[in-house]
């Protein structure tokens, strides 16, 4: 029997904030892959390594964690007044599909540097020295997202001491504005409530705030849930029954918030929406071993990705707890405290984390002008990847 050898694409194997992908410019993906359709997704899938039903990801690039099962595909932009257009593609671990239902907000913060080392930003506009300014077109919800890269010599810098929790070594800051970052879905709160009742059949009635910001989100109090805040990932991920509680309230919370007409679609939009969990601040330990007081944080915060309590935090998530802090009365916004305010610290399973947002209300409907974090970035490895050629 005749098989078709392997062929190379030229690839990136990036880490950006808390995750890591495998990043193409499109136009050296093959001419059929250049297009979304079965193709597109059949390649990534051998890139990746899915569908695994041993959920290592052992033949592919993934890592075996939503963290480490992603793709970028970005290109010059077709979008005015933006320097590169960025598709995310969160690929399954252990079913054949692609996820491109929403953005990756840690793997944001990799794109500038790809889009300067690939020739995708016009070269005049880059200092020798200095803050590089890349406008990104973010394709999966069409929003525009501003990525502050450091340049150094003419080079992307790398290298540096800003330290992210989740993430073992420090790297150069690279600060990320997500504009407008209201999901392209629809309204911020779709169903006009900032906290709504949540029937969940089995469950009961929680208090939810579903919110569209940075990706779809839906929030709930931990207490509601037997939980604290303070869960680590074997809490969560070891316990069947809890994976199950979770992936329920996602179901009911998308359909309320018109993301699907039907609990049964929620199994093949794994991506989003996102389902989390807030407390009042508690002291707790890191996954890193790294004591986290009460007094360092506003709020705790806890998100499941992809069926999985997340390591650290979704970059995506982070926007939707800056903007729903930053609204009176979501359950974000009273579990730190209340009130007014344009920032919050909250506690995550890695450590805590700093973000920002500046949200307005014009007649009754909330907006958010953006959210503002910093998270950083890496080439680890750079080439070409390989695939069977009849993969796709």
């Amino acid at each position: 029997m005749t098989h078709k050898p392997q062929i190379r694409i030229p690839a990136t194997y990036m880490r950006g904030g808390t995750s890591k992908g495998v990043f193409f410019n499109l136009t050296d993906l093959p001419e059929v892959a250049q297009v979304p359709g079965e193709a597109r997704d059949k390649l990534l899938l051998r890139v990746i390594g899915s569908p695994d039903p041993y959920g290592k990801q052992t033949d592919g690039m993934g890592g075996a964690t939503s963290s480490t099962s992603k793709t970028v595909i970005l290109s010059k932009s077709e979008s005015p007044d933006h320097d590169v257009d960025y598709l995310f593609g969160q690929v399954s671990i252990d079913k054949p599909f692609v996820d491109w239902s929403g953005n990756c907000g840690n793997l944001t913060a990799a794109v500038g540097a790809f889009a300067i080392n690939n020739g995708l930003v016009d070269p005049a506009q880059l200092p020798e020295n200095g803050t590089a300014t890349v406008r990104i077109w973010q394709k999966n919800i069409e929003k525009t997202i501003i990525a502050r890269i450091p340049i150094t010599n003419g080079e992307v810098q790398e290298t540096g001491d800003f330290e992210l929790d989740g993430v073992t070594f420090p790297a150069a800051e690279v600060q990320v504005e997500f504009m407008d970052p209201a999901d392209g879905e629809g309204a911020m709160f779709p169903t006009g409530n900032v906290v709504d009742d949540l029937e969940v059949p089995g469950v009961g009635t929680l208090k939810a705030t579903m919110i569209n910001a940075g990706i779809p989100t839906i929030f709930i109090n931990a207490d509601a849930i037997g939980y604290d805040g303070t869960e680590l990932q074997d809490a969560i991920n070891n316990d069947d029954k809890a994976l199950t509680l979770f992936e329920t309230i996602r179901a009911y919370g998308a359909v309320k918030m018109g993301l699907i007409s039907d609990v049964a679609e929620a199994a093949n939009r794994q991506h989003t929406p996102k389902v989390a969990f807030v407390a009042p601040p508690k002291g707790y330990v890191a996954s890193s071993g790294k004591a986290i007081a009460a007094d360092d944080i506003n709020v705790l915060v806890r998100a499941l990705s992809m069926g999985k309590l997340h390591h650290a935090m979704m970059g995506t998530a982070a926007v939707a707890i800056a903007t729903a802090s930053a609204i009176p009365g979501t359950l974000v916004n009273l579990a730190a405290g209340g009130g007014d305010r344009t920032s919050v610290v909250f506690g995550h399973p890695s450590g805590t984390l700093r973000v920002g947002a500046e949200a307005e209300q014009v007649n009754g409907q909330w907006s958010a002008k953006k959210a503002i974090m910093s998270r950083s970035a890496r080439i680890l490895m750079e080439g070409w990847v390989r695939i069977p050629g009849d993969a796709f």
